[in-house]
C-alpha cells in the first residue's frame, strides 16, 4: 500500500470517528442522527474495503 493511500484511509477514519462523536452528542434530532448514520454508512465499507 502507497504512502496517498494510507493517508487516505486515516483522513476516513478520522472522518468516522468525528461522525461518531456527533452521533453521540446528538440526542435531540431523530433527523440529524439518522443522516449521520447515512453519511457514515459509506466511509465505514470504504475502511472495511467493501466496495
Amino acid at each position: 500500500m502507497n504512502v496517498i493511500m494510507i493517508f487516505y484511509y486515516l483522513i476516513t477514519a478520522a472522518l468516522v470517528c468525528l461522525l461518531g462523536w456527533n452521533l453521540i452528542r446528538e440526542k435531540k434530532s431523530a433527523n440529524d442522527m439518522i443522516l449521520g448514520l447515512l453519511v457514515m454508512i459509506p466511509l465505514v465499507l470504504r475502511l472495511l474495503r467493501v466496495k
